[in-house]
């Protein structure tokens, strides 16, 4: 699908730009996504893009942002107001099944960064993005902890880790199959194993 982008500001032909980046990347192996495709999925020249981002890694950077800062705020949104820790994070973790299920090339994407050799802008934001990820889920597990919902002896780090890499095992499990539907159906089983897990030790 080609994007109109002419009459647009600057700051909103950015935007677009981004989630031009992100629909490739869930048509293509992201890491064949050149310029000169997202300029004719912009209906832009490649000058006109360069414009905009002075190279593919700001590109890619910004992409990453965009990533960053939308599930966070989706995850932040869908714990509001739940005083449960446990089912906060079982809300988090729906949520961010949503998110994958929506925007399928962000975790192809994702996975490409972090699996570079060399390490560049977007590489960061991804790391960054975790860390902050395991941050509110650390204050999650600690919360959990004082409402005895979570095992005073669980390792909190270690349980955001696994936390994470659940979602990721799901997510490639789903990219194998071809069905990122899957996922969806999966998750609340998982997460219930996982819940068990933090509730108490063995």
């Amino acid at each position: 699908m080609t994007i109109l982008t002419k009459r647009l500001p600057a700051d909103e032909r950015k935007a677009v730009i981004v989630a031009a980046v992100v629909q490739l990347a869930a048509e293509q192996n992201p890491g064949e996504i050149t310029t000169a495709a997202i300029a004719r999925q912009m209906n832009l020249t490649q000058g006109a893009l360069f414009r905009h981002f002075p190279t593919k890694d700001a590109i890619w950077q910004a992409v990453m942002v965009w990533v960053t800062d939308r599930l966070l705020a989706r995850i932040d949104r869908a714990a509001e107001g739940i005083d449960s820790p446990l089912a906060a994070m079982q809300a988090m973790f729906m949520s961010h099944v949503d998110f994958v299920i929506e925007h399928p090339g962000v975790p192809r994407m994702m996975f490409g960064e972090l699996q570079r050799a060399d390490f560049t802008p977007a590489k960061h934001m991804a790391q960054t993005l975790i860390q902050r990820y395991s941050e509110r889920l650390i204050s999650r597990i600690e919360q959990g902890k004082v409402a005895e919902e979570i095992a005073p002896e669980i390792d909190a780090q270690a349980a955001a880790t696994l936390f994470i890499g659940t979602i990721q095992g799901l997510v490639m499990q789903s990219m194998l199959s071809g069905d990122i539907q899957r996922i969806r159906t999966d998750a609340p089983g998982v997460f219930a194993i996982y819940q068990r897990g933090v509730r108490e030790l063995k």
